[in-house]
């Protein structure tokens, strides 16, 4: 049962964005709002999506408000 753990992951992609007021409050670089899509892979096949929205820092990456 331990090596279940290594056989699922999980990607995040971004499919689409568009920048916003305001910036990064971790780095100080500007922020964009991104649609994301999350999948979620048993044995490299995907077996479940999920669609949500984020605020995140165009530089470093980080997610700084999600709505889902």
């Amino acid at each position: 049962m331990v090596c279940f753990c290594f056989l699922v992951d999980q990607t995040r992609k971004v499919r689409r964005f568009k920048p916003v007021a305001g910036s990064c409050s971790r780095c100080g670089h500007g922020a964009s709002v991104a649609d994301m899509r999350t999948s979620t892979r048993f044995c490299y096949v995907p077996f479940y999506w999920d669609s949500w929205r984020a605020v995140i820092c165009t530089f470093c990456g980080a997610i700084l408000k999600s709505y889902r």
